[in-house]
């Protein structure tokens, strides 16, 4: 969105351009993506960039608070409870959609929160092919490219990520946990993963159980697995009915991050106890007194936990609302309607609506989340997810760059 470089970015990109970043990207990371790359980084402005950065140390403050913490605990179902929850969690997301304000200011409003992992090894690569491709084929835009936030650089990052994925274990025993991994559309984060830090991306129904403890096969031995580094998201788990070899309610001798409990505790759960200039008003559907006139107009019905849009209702009746039985209203929000800008101007001359993920990680010996990098998608459809932005260009996975 920074004139400086995205005037001379649509000048130049080409087809062929995008193929070869399509291609070295593939080539880092080792796998084929199942979801759309887009044809452009984000150009972030430095006043944008510093709203964003400012809103998510401030929502993470909020988040953080004691008394929220033990209210927003609650959204933890009984059959999920996962002994030894730490403090904070070791991987924090903050979505932002970019809009306008009134006056007529780029500015970001809160989307979604997730106290999980997203593409963190993935980005880092997303970053080093656009550095490259930048310098190889364009002119103007030969400046050292920066994903990271506050005083991160790549090494710092790597180290960050390191210590909070790996902790102080040897890689061989510490797995990323998923479901039937090659099948994940998130796989290419998961190659990365291997590439960066040496970890294994394993399906917990190869793991066996001795006693307390959980071991893998692995590297021509039987290796213990001391910390997992939890990617598994639990309404694909409860949705496949997978039998595991192990309860999430049981003490386990191993180390979790992030543990489990965050995936429920910060989530759109989250967001009727935030308060916060750029979170959009939102309220538990157990919590209206009323259904509002003008709720399709002016709101979104959104399930608490849910990835990728999924129930999402863009323009809800209050026949939908009426639907959800009641012993389920507790995890349905309704929150004002967000419209995204047309922020990013393409090459083609159309708008391209932006969203934001700061990510935060936090290792086990930092008392607080730390601002690491981030990730942006891009859309020219009613909603962010691939399945609204089929027959768009310039929409899918991309990253925000700023010249170091």
């Amino acid at each position: 969105m920074d004139p400086r470089f995205r005037e001379p970015f649509n000048a130049q990109i080409t087809g062929a351009i995008y193929d070869a970043y399509c291609r070295d990207l593939e080539r880092r990371v080792g796998s084929r993506f199942e979801f759309r790359l887009a044809e452009s980084p984000v150009f972030l402005p430095d006043d944008l960039k510093e709203l964003i950065i400012s809103s998510a140390r401030s929502i993470v403050h909020q988040l953080s608070d004691p008394e929220r913490l033990r209210r927003m605990k609650a959204a933890i179902p009984p059959r999920w409870d996962t002994p030894g929850m730490d403090s904070l969690p070791s991987f924090t997301q903050v979505d932002f959609a970019v809009v306008v304000d009134d006056a007529g200011r780029l500015v970001p409003r809160l989307i979604e929160l997730q106290g999980f992992p997203s593409l963190t090894a993935l980005q880092c690569m997303q970053r080093d092919s656009w550095n490259d491709i930048l310098h190889s084929h364009m002119t103007g835009l030969e400046n050292e490219w920066s994903c990271w936030l506050g005083q991160m650089d790549r090494l710092s990052f790597l180290d960050l990520a390191r210590r909070t994925i790996v902790g102080d274990h040897d890689p061989a025993e510490v797995i990323l946990m998923d479901l039937d991994p090659p099948r994940q559309k998130t796989y290419v984060d998961f190659t990365a993963t291997k590439i960066l830090f040496d970890v294994d991306a394993v399906d917990p129904t190869t793991l066996i159980r001795r006693g307390n403890q959980l071991w893998r096969h692995a590297r021509g031995r039987d290796v213990q697995v001391k910390r997992i580094y939890n990617r598994v998201v639990f309404d694909e788990l409860a949705r496949k009915g997978t039998p595991l070899p192990f309860d999430f309610r049981d003490r386990l001798d191993v180390q979790w991050a992030p543990h489990p409990n965050w995936y429920w505790v910060w989530s759109k759960y989250s967001l009727p106890f935030l308060d916060h200039p750029s979170v959009p008003k939102a309220t538990f559907v157990s919590d209206l007194r009323a259904v509002p006139d003008d709720l399709t107009a002016r709101y979104v019905l959104k399930p608490l936990f849910s990835f990728a849009g999924g129930g999402v209702n863009v323009e809800p009746t209050a026949a939908d609302i009426a639907r959800i039985p009641v012993d389920e209203r507790a995890g349905w929000c309704v929150q004002e309607k967000i419209e995204y800008a047309p922020a990013l101007r393409a090459a083609d001359g159309g708008g391209v609506k932006v969203e934001i993920r700061i990510m935060f990680l936090r290792p086990d010996d930092e008392t607080e989340p730390i601002l690491a990098q981030n990730l942006v998608r891009l859309s020219r459809g009613k909603m962010l997810g691939v399945d609204f932005n089929k027959d768009f260009t310039w929409v899918g996975s991309s990253v925000g760059l700023s010249p170091e």
